[in-house]
């Protein structure tokens, strides 16, 4: 009898990792919890274990070569396999960008996101590639399919890492591997309260558009089950897009009348 498949989750501390780690447990899998806040891993990893499921809970900073490194070769050494990954680690600050500081919101943002990913992937290649089977997920984000006002930055990493994850699905697919990119539009998670700037409702997510964690978690489950190359959630925000592609210029047109000229005093 096969073992579990094991599901190695960044970002799981809180939010759409923590959501998943927990759903993707119940449903049978071994899920290796990483972050960079240990107490809250471990926290998450003694829910699991009460739960009947088993978890790993293991420090590391993603934009750090040496942390995706010994991540990979701890969880190794302890499942002896990683079946998936899911990159989803990440944070936002949003703001103009003349007032972003260089390093704690530019730098960082694109380390985290962007950097962070890559890296953790690179270490994990070369066991799917032993393996001839693997499934590689980055969280990306609707700012990755459609920029808007204050996202210059995160807007960039996340394009970024579909860049990434498309020539990587190319790189790979021969071998087995799947590459999946998610783009959720907005989580009701703590997410919001560290992007640094109060959007004084004019451009926030309409509340029937909101999902929780927990349903971004269930359909990640039914990405892990059978993957795909790319999920948008939730499914309407594919119009939005569609919509912006097309009429590039009428897009434009609209944000800065409901967005950027009333934020910065202009008539």
């Amino acid at each position: 009898m096969n073992a579990p498949a094991v599901v190695l989750i960044t970002g799981a501390s809180s939010g759409i990792g923590a959501a998943t780690a927990r759903r993707l447990a119940a449903a049978g899998y071994r899920v290796v919890l990483a972050a960079r806040r240990l107490e809250r891993l471990q926290a998450l990893q003694a829910e699991i274990a009460a739960a009947g499921g088993t978890a790993l809970a293991l420090a590391a900073d993603v934009a750090n070569p040496a942390d995706s490194e010994a991540l990979v070769a701890r969880s190794l050494a302890a499942y002896g396999q990683i079946d998936v990954l899911i990159n989803n680690a990440g944070f936002g600050r949003t703001q103009w960008l003349e007032a972003l500081d260089p390093q704690a919101d530019i730098v960082a943002q694109i380390n985290v996101n962007l950097t962070g990913a890559i890296l953790l992937t690179r270490a994990v290649l070369p066991h799917m590639l032993a393996r001839r089977q693997g499934h590689i997920i980055n969280m990306s984000s609707l700012a990755g399919l459609m920029a808007t006002p204050t996202y210059s930055v995160y807007a960039a990493s996340k394009f970024g890492l579909r860049g990434f994850s498309e020539a990587l699905r190319r790189e790979v697919g021969v071998f087995n591997i799947h590459v999946s990119v998610v783009y959720p539009g907005g989580v009701d998670t703590d997410f919001a309260s560290h992007t640094g700037m109060q959007r004084k409702g004019r451009l926030s997510t309409p509340q029937p558009l909101v999902l929780s964690a927990e349903q971004v978690a269930t359909a990640l489950l039914g990405l892990v089950r059978r993957p795909r190359r790319s999920l948008v959630l939730p499914w309407v925000y594919r119009l939005v897009v569609l919509f912006s592609n097309l009429f590039p210029a009428l897009s434009d047109w609209v944000q800065e009348q409901i967005f950027t000229r009333p934020e910065r005093g202009l008539r």
